[in-house]
């Protein structure tokens, strides 16, 4: 609802008589307007507190009816204007944050991805959180800087000087949540390296690994609650009435309404908690450098050593990030460099308030770019670190020609028919050729593995089997006939073998036959006995079974 002082109201223009006013060449009733309570403005504008409605040149309405409806009538609150120096620098830095988000995206997929099986220790969302965080800040800011573009449009300031601020203050959050996610997660990197050689080098008990226990649910305890240093910035300036901000229409309702809501204690809050929230972030770094880098000696050395470990993206994103809260608390003192003031300064707008997030953005993205995915990363360093102790204990591994130039390499476009070719000669004690194949065996004349017929008598004239195929009533004796005749077609010397021991088992039987077992000795005589006396004796009085047999033969100790 526009609200004006009285100087800038005007009175109407005179009409063709007492009850008639013309305004823009329309003619309209004066008696509806006074009793609708319709005030005309200098600035062209005709509201009567609820309404308010645009009388220059093409927006004027046409006729006003008993009612107070207007005809053809344009609101005050209308994107009118052409697109101002704000709206068109908006244009172009929303193009640059469309690009990063692209971007940004292409990093998530390449550093989000697993090469590893996931460890507890490190989850893969704590890689990733960077740059959901990085996508965060390209949504809110092309949203804030889209809606600048109608800040200039707009007859009267209204919901777009809104929808800017508020978009732009959760964009500042973001970058700030960018640069706290790449420092933690480059010491939970840096701790990963040095545990993965020997996992029980670091403690999980010590003052270290509580602080980085504590230290991210401290931040982001700070972040979400009403008591966090970047979520307090959130509820410090989101949930509140934001009518007055567009309360910008003319020079004396800037002062008395838009510049002390722009700058009251809780805008004044939110930029000194985004100071805390970056002091955290340095305290992480600092932390990460003293546990996971080599330690100095002295106040100086450790200076030295801090900007020397530090990582060069860090060099870059760290005071990029403190120039966020600084500008918040300049623009909480002084309202004219504010991106809140429809009219404020577009230089320090862009540079202290876009820019710095803009910044952090593409640094992230290209080092992103640069940096290999951590698991890739963690494997190589594997492969080197094995590599070094095989050269330590003298261990040589072949050249990967070496297996080629011996034909023991596998061809992936070779047959099953050819594989097994390869595996029956490798039995025999020969090795087939590189390019060997079922049709041009490197043996000679023997023909190929799956040929091979299946008789029921072998090469060798003195030995028989069994024929190939059985036609008794056995399942079982089925199974190993088909399984034998499996064999002697995959393992033509396997067959061989058993024929060979069959004849070695003949030859043996030839002397007669074996002597009764030990066990079966054992049960004979508990068997007599268990008979009674008089049966046993007589028995032993017998003499057929002597008469009849052959003597017996002792062998060993165990037949007496």
């Amino acid at each position: 609802m526009p609200v004006f002082s009285a100087r800038d109201i005007v009175p109407f223009p005179p009409g063709n008589n007492a009850t008639d006013t013309t305004i823009n060449s329309h003619h309209l009733n004066l008696t509806t307007l006074d009793h609708w309570n319709y005030t005309l403005f200098s600035n062209g504008t005709l509201s009567n507190g609820s309404w308010c409605l645009l009388t220059f040149n093409n927006y004027a309405p046409t006729y006003l009816f008993p009612n107070g409806t207007f005809l053809n009538a344009t609101w005050c609150w209308s994107p009118t204007e052409p697109i101002g120096v704000r709206g068109g620098v908006a244009i172009g830095y929303a193009v640059l944050f469309g690009i990063a988000l692209v971007l940004t995206l292409v990093n998530l997929n390449k550093h989000g991805k697993l090469h590893l099986p996931a460890e507890k220790r490190f989850f893969p969302i704590g890689r990733r959180w960077q740059w959901y965080w990085a996508s965060w800040v390209c949504a809110t800011a092309l949203i804030s800087l889209l809606t600048s573009v109608d800040v200039d449009r707009y007859f009267l300031p209204e919901l777009p000087i809104i929808l800017t601020s508020f978009f732009w203050f959760l964009m500042q959050i973001g970058a700030m949540a960018v640069v706290w996610e790449a420092v933690r997660h480059w010491g939970s990197w840096m701790e990963r390296q040095f545990i993965d050689p020997d996992p029980f080098a670091l403690r999980d008990d010590d003052r270290r690994s509580k602080v980085e226990f504590y230290l991210p649910l401290l931040f982001y305890l700070f972040l979400w609650l009403l008591i966090s240093f970047v979520m307090q910035n959130f509820f410090m300036i989101v949930p509140r009435n934001w009518t007055a901000i567009q309360h910008q229409r003319y020079p004396q309702q800037i002062i008395d309404e838009a510049a002390p809501t722009a700058t009251d204690a809780r805008f004044k809050a939110a930029a000194f908690l985004l100071v805390v929230c970056w002091l955290i972030t340095a305290f992480s770094l600092r932390h990460s450098i003293k546990y996971y880098c080599p330690r100095n000696r002295g106040v100086l050395n450790r200076i030295r050593g801090f900007f020397r470990y530090m990582p060069f993206r860090f060099m870059l994103i760290v005071p990029l990030a403190a120039v966020i809260p600084a500008y918040q608390a300049l623009v909480a003192w002084n309202f004219d460099y504010s991106p809140l003031k429809v009219t404020g300064l577009k230089a320090a707008i862009y540079a202290g308030g876009y820019t710095p997030s803009l910044l952090i953005l593409y640094v992230q993205i290209i080092i992103g770019f640069f940096n290999p995915n951590e698991d890739l990363e963690l494997k190589r360093q594997r492969r080197v670190r094995g590599q070094e102790l095989d050269r330590e204990m003298g261990i040589v591994h072949k050249p990967s020609w070496w297996s080629r130039i011996n034909g023991e390499n596998m061809d992936p476009n070779a047959s099953m028919r050819d594989r097994l070719l390869r595996n029956v000669r490798e039995i025999n004690g020969t090795k087939a050729a590189p390019q060997a194949t079922v049709d041009s065996p490197v043996d000679g004349p023997s023909p190929p593995v799956e040929m091979t017929p299946v008789s029921p008598t072998l090469a060798s004239p003195n030995a028989t089997i069994a024929p190939a195929f059985y036609t008794g009533r056995s399942e079982r004796r089925r199974q190993e006939r088909a399984m034998e005749v499996a064999t002697g077609i995959l393992f033509p010397e396997a067959a061989h073998d058993r024929v060979a021991a069959n004849r070695r088992r003949e030859e043996l039987m030839m002397d007669g036959p074996p002597p009764p077992s030990y066990t079966d000795t054992v049960q004979s005589n508990s068997r007599l006995n268990a008979q009674p006396p008089n049966v046993a004796r007589s028995l032993s009085g017998q003499s057929e079974g002597s008469t009849n047999q052959p003597p017996q033969q002792i062998r060993s100790m165990l037949d007496v």
